[in-house]
């Protein structure tokens, strides 16, 4: 399937995206087990081959909508950090987890990375992981990392959180851990995952997903300059 237009491709590219979305959340409620995000996925790559749509044409349209969306997704995602109630909160600890998170989501991939002998280029584009894509591309930016490398990644690893989170959260009841976790593990797939189990957990991934991309994108360009400079 080819458009003449560039604004009908467009418009084709993002109403098929918006479809597999809220065909994958209507399934999604009704099983619970489904993830989200996997399901959305499948259903796009689905409408493509039944309108025989070659992919990097359906790519091409739908990129630029949504890259300039995504910037907007993350600002928005402090809505729900306002309606946060913090007073009781552990907040030490909260501090504590997500600079832990932040440290080990960049120094374990990158120790791994480096441990198989990958290149250097690949080594900086691991230490992007653990953030969501408009922090993480900045970040590769700054270390001069691989900006294709670091969105493989980056999408990769929130597929993989998004993906196991439920089955690993079977017996935990907290859905405030389950929130935090899936925020600072799996970014923004982990957050979309939240939002299905409940508004606390979604609120709790907004709040680790902005606080980890924040301290991550602090810290690792120093980190990353003082290492080459050395």
């Amino acid at each position: 399937m080819t458009f003449d237009s560039v604004l009908v491709a467009t418009l084709a590219a993002v109403l098929l995206t918006l479809a597999a979305h809220v065909i994958a959340r209507v399934l999604a409620r009704k099983l619970s087990w489904l993830p989200m995000v996997i399901t959305a996925l499948v259903l796009v790559l689905v409408f493509l081959f039944v309108l025989q749509w070659d992919y990097d044409n359906y790519y091409s349209a739908a990129k630029p909508v949504f890259d300039h969306l995504l910037g907007y997704v993350t600002v928005v995602l402090a809505i729900p950090l306002a309606a946060m109630n913090f007073k009781g909160l552990p907040v030490k600890k909260l501090i504590l987890i997500v600079a832990i998170a932040s440290a080990v989501g960049a120094l374990l991939p990158m120790s791994l990375a480096y441990l198989f002998s990958l290149n250097h280029d690949t080594i900086l584009a691991f230490a992007t992981r653990s953030v969501t894509t408009p922090i993480g591309l900045s970040v590769a930016d700054l270390i001069k990392a691989p900006l294709p490398m670091a969105n493989l990644i980056i999408i990769v690893s929130g597929l993989i959180g998004g993906t196991v989170a439920r089955f690993l959260f079977r017996g935990i009841d907290d859905d405030r851990a389950k929130g935090l976790a899936l925020g600072l593990a799996a970014h923004a797939f982990g957050t979309v995952e939240a939002w299905q189990i409940s508004h606390t957990a979604g609120r709790y991934a907004a709040f680790g997903l902005a606080v980890n991309g924040l301290v991550t994108a602090v810290w690792v360009p120093i980190f990353i300059s003082a290492i080459v400079s050395a």
